[in-house]
């Protein structure tokens, strides 16, 4: 009998304001177009993002307050995962749809608006939330309001912060004593150049951040405004690593013709500078690696020592001199026209451009690359968004009815170019001139241009009998160019019922209960994430030169093969839930169950050659399942005039299984291999043979840990030391994805004081030890620096197994922040002033031997369960901030 797996999210979350639960959750509310549905889905607003003034992503505002969401960040910059409820597709399309304001887009749209700008977020799971948007909605939806203008005079907001990163733990690795004993121990000669350096220091540094936000809001009840212009600077812990951003929002709000007529502005964007390290992976692994005993300066002759001593490490210092700028500027901007037909008749007009662009330049100097390498590269993508909406909502007696449709528009350009240019003579000219170096004879250059248009119509309907009763259906068609000329339309359709059982006269008596309801909800998503505008057709491409007389002709050789007949991956989603309230509001609760089946899964299968004319299809063969148990519960157990405690919990068990990955294509049996490895180890030392340490495997969730059992290490006296003694073959020992997610926020209240505290955490789930396993090995001694301990085990191999593999439990502490709201007295001119202290990357508590625990566990690609000698320092954060209304 197959088990199941499920993951569990608790979330306590604490408000210092007087709301009673950290999910809200309505029996109808505003989402999906701007209507009015029965749903089931969380809500955060403004007051519940407590550490929303000292996040530099939006998203951050709200880590680990909803069960199924995962934000991960690793390093110092960008969010590395969003996830909804795990992931649903092998070969993309796992990120949910970002909604601002009625603008979609990627997780990219969120760079472009500041945290403190955002009014709320409405996280969508659920089958009738997610159907409306059809292919879209496949990986779920994130919805994002910002704040807009109020009648009033004019109000002036600010919110800044200042701060500091400070590392407090690195790789404990041996010093340039150490390294001296063991090489004279073992009669080992090595490269002594007399310094004393620890290289993971040299790189890095007390990083210092700040940021700055103003807002104007004002106007009447016929038009209001809210302009808003945000700053930050961010200097990371690895030194020249910082970028400096400026974004900006605008909406305004004008009613005409006797509120016939309401017309909607918005803008927002930003621009921005980035300083990078070209390969921060192989810097990271540099400095724990590199030789202690060379000095932190140049030699006599201006260059930096050793820097090709070892195949797949460098010299730090130089490599962090690499440079690595980009340049990023979005903006999007949209109008929305909305007619006042009749009392209950709307119709509306909306429409959205958003532009993005970005321009890398990269020069790596004749110290780290043989005679320098430069690169620059510019990328543009452009989006249109229009749609027209007719909805007409009518109450009468004891029924409620709305219907909604609506035929939406969207076109996507995407188009870009690099250049790599070698042979410099001299660093002097870096990247600003291309022609002071050599362009490649072959892949020095190259330009790309894609254009998918997608087409949509959507009907949607809710009834609502006594406030009892409620039933919704939604139809919704996609076209897409993407797909093969025999599939590009996919029908989407949902269904859902509610039932408020508070409503009822049996309930009428009872006094535990404000509101009991009831949900059920079935729907389909496409999903078109995984592809480009040419999958389905047969390409051919550049592969070099031949001659051809006197001169040279660029040859070709074929790419993919066609696929007409390719079409949508669907998932079909069927949920169910309980809601309530109780206690006066005091207590507040949810349970969601939730089973989904993805089929006609997008992934390349191998074919013969011929008929076909290249060795891959992609094709709609595979199969997976997902399923999940989600359970919510917040309370105020403390409420006084001078004092308040608000704690909620949320639980949510996930767990997926790849079904298949096999079937036929036009007559041919098509498979793929029932394990395909995600992570692998390699490194100095690694020997030949299976280094895969997460695989996809048929009929086990993904991201499995199919490795060699070891049963103890033997003593090998022709290597005068020990080496791993394994099984045969590769057995499934683990899972890298967690079966237990944890998130906790809790805060406190006294008089004009508080103090929140925000935990996370992940059970259930293993981690593979690379880093370990790389500096135990003695062998990789001198070229590579090891751990101080790995004398005593005296190691002499490196082979996957589950030796090294670890318990990968954590429970984080996230940030602590102490508030203080000002006492102002009937001041005049502030009418609200709000002093803060934070503390981020509190600590972390768990049994893993590694750097920390917090590795890629979510995202199927090449890093996902390894924790591979690579990692970013820990570091912590304090920062002081101060809110001011004027």
């Amino acid at each position: 009998m197959n088990k199941t797996l499920l993951t569990l999210t608790v979330i306590a979350t604490l408000s210092v304001q007087n709301t009673m639960a950290q999910v809200k959750k309505d029996s109808l509310a505003s989402a999906g177009y701007g209507q009015k549905v029965e749903r089931n889905f969380n809500t955060i607003d403004k007051n519940q993002m407590n550490n929303k003034d000292q996040a530099t992503n939006a998203l951050e505002a709200i880590r680990g307050r909803v069960a199924g969401l995962t934000v991960a960040r690793n390093g110092a910059n960008a969010l590395n995962v969003v996830r909804l409820r795990g992931t649903t597709s092998l070969t993309g399309g796992n990120d949910p749809l970002i909604i601002v304001d009625g603008v979609m887009g990627d997780l990219s749209l969120l760079e472009s608006v500041y945290p403190t700008d955002i009014e709320s977020f409405t996280i969508m799971k659920d089958a009738a939330e997610t159907s409306q948007y059809g292919s879209r909605g496949a990986a779920g939806v994130i919805e994002v309001t910002t704040i807009r203008g109020k009648a009033g005079q004019m109000r002036v907001n600010y919110n800044g912060s200042i701060g500091i990163h400070q590392v407090y733990k690195t790789l404990k690795m041996m010093n340039a004593d150490q390294y001296r004993d063991y090489g004279q121990q073992k009669g080992i000669s090595i490269l002594d150049l007399g310094g004393n350096t620890d290289f993971q220091k040299e790189i890095n540094r007390t990083g210092f951040w700040q940021q700055h936000h103003l807002a104007f809001q004002g106007g009447t009840e016929q038009s209001n405004y809210r302009v808003s212009l945000g700053v930050i600077q961010d200097q990371a812990v690895i030194k020249r690593i910082q970028d400096h951003t400026i974004m900006t929002n605008m909406n305004m709000t004008q009613m005409m013709f006797d509120d016939l007529l309401r017309i909607d502005i918005g803008m927002f964007g930003s621009t921005g500078k980035e300083q990078n390290i070209f390969n921060d992976q192989t810097l990271f692994y540099s400095a724990a690696s590199f030789n202690p005993t060379f000095p932190n300066h140049r030699n006599s002759e201006g260059n930096w020592d050793g820097y090709a001593l070892a195949s797949q490490i460098g010299n730090p210092l130089a490599l962090i001199e690499e440079k690595d700028h980009d340049e990023i500027s979005q903006i999007s901007t949209h109008v929305k026209f909305t007619f006042q037909l009749t009392k209950d008749l709307k119709f509306s007009l909306f429409g959205a451009y958003t532009y993005n662009n970005k321009n890398v330049m990269q020069y790596l100097p004749t110290t780290v690359w043989n005679k320098g390498q430069a690169y620059r590269s510019a990328s543009k993508t452009e989006t249109l968004l229009g749609n027209a909406l007719l909805s007409y909502d009518k109450n009468f007696d004891i029924h409620s009815l709305s219907v909604m449709g609506l035929a939406e528009l969207q076109q996507q350009t995407y188009s870009g170019h690099f250049v790599t240019v070698t042979n410099f003579s001299t660093n002097d000219m870096g990247y600003d001139d291309l022609s002071a170096g050599a362009l490649r004879p072959w892949g020095g250059t190259d330009s790309y241009f894609e254009r998918p248009k997608m087409v949509s119509f959507l009907g949607k309907v809710s009834y609502t009998y006594d406030g009892r009763y409620t039933i919704g259906a939604t139809a919704r068609f996609d076209g897409s160019s993407k797909f093969g000329s025999n599939n590009k339309w996919g029908f989407f359709p949902s269904v859902s019922a509610s039932w408020n059982v508070t409503k009822e006269k049996f309930m009428k008596n009872q006094t535990l209960f404000d509101d009991l309801k009831v949900n059920i909800g079935y729907g389909i998503t496409g999903n078109q994430g995984g592809i480009d505008s040419y999958t389905t057709l047969a390409l051919v491409q550049p592969n070099g030169f031949v001659p051809a007389g006197n001169n040279n002709l660029v040859s070709f050789s074929n790419l993919k093969n066609n696929n007409p007949d390719l079409k949508w991956e669907v998932s079909r989603t069927i949920n169910a839930s309980i809601d309530a309230k109780m206690l006066k509001g005091r207590l507040v609760f949810s349970l969601n169950t939730y089973r989904t089946w993805v089929r006609d899964m997008l992934y390349s299968y191998p074919v013969s050659m011929p008929p076909f004319t290249s060795p891959t299809i992609v094709a709609n063969l595979g199969a997976m399942t997902n399923k999940g148990l989600e359970f919510s519960v917040g309370g105020t157990p403390l409420i006084t005039k001078d004092m308040e405690l608000t704690v909620n919990a949320n639980l949510a068990f996930q767990k997926n299984k790849l079904e298949s990955l096999s079937g036929y294509y036009n007559g041919e049996y098509l498979t793929s291999p029932t394990t395909a490895g995600i992570a692998r180890m390699n490194g100095a030392g690694f020997h030949g043979g299976n280094n895969d340490v997460t695989s996809n495997v048929v009929g086990q969730p993904l991201g499995v840990f199919k490795i060699l059992r070891c049963n103890g290490l033997v003593y090998n006296d022709a290597l005068e030391g020990y080496e791993y003694k394994t099984s045969s073959s590769p057995e499934i020992l683990g899972q890298a994805v967690p079966k237990v997610l944890l998130g906790s926020n809790i805060s406190f209240r006294y008089k004009d004081f508080d103090i929140t505290l925000q935990a996370n955490g992940a059970f259930g789930h293993k981690i593979f030890n690379g880093t370990s396993l790389t500096y135990m090995d003695v062998t990789a001694f001198p070229l590579y620096n090891i751990f101080p301990e790995a004398p005593k085990k005296n190691i002499k191999d490196q082979v996957v197994s589950d030796y090294w593999l670890e318990n990968g439990n954590y429970v984080n502490i996230d940030y602590i922040t102490v508030g203080w709201r000002v006492p102002l007295h009937e001041n005049r001119f502030v009418q609200n002033l709000r002093l803060s202290l934070t503390m981020n990357n509190v600590a972390t508590i768990t049994s893993y031997s590694g750097l920390t625990p917090m590795i890629n566990s979510s995202s199927i690609d090449g890093t996902l369960g390894l924790d591979d000698k690579r990692s970013y320092p820990l570091y912590h954060t304090y920062t002081l901030g101060v809110s001011v209304t004027f």
